[in-house]
């Protein structure tokens, strides 16, 4: 199935995060955090100005970016866990490092 968000909205799908921590020990899953960071699967064409134009997004699809903590939708698409949230609960977008 495709799925495509409409206006503002942008799908993501956080990284993985290390079940280790530094030292060694395995963290099991209810004690986790969970990530503030994924990647960006697909966007939407944009929110209305006053006017009605559309204003594009400023981030695409396959930028690694930062997000609020309770952000977001969590949806499952095609078994897969994803988030669906606002443009405007994106922080920024990571650029450089390394991809996870």
């Amino acid at each position: 199935m495709k799925f495509r968000p409409l206006h503002d909205r942008v799908v993501v799908k956080r990284v993985e995060e290390d079940t280790k921590s530094k030292g060694g020990i395995i963290i099991p899953d209810t004690a986790q955090e969970k990530p503030m960071q994924g990647t960006v699967i697909a966007v939407g064409a944009g929110a209305r100005d006053e006017s009605g134009k559309i204003v594009p997004l400023d981030v695409k699809a396959g930028e690694t970016v930062l997000f609020g903590k309770w952000s977001g939708t969590e949806v499952k698409i095609d078994g897969e866990d994803l988030l669906i949230m606002k443009e405007s609960d994106i922080m920024g977008v990571i650029e450089g490092g390394k991809k996870k």
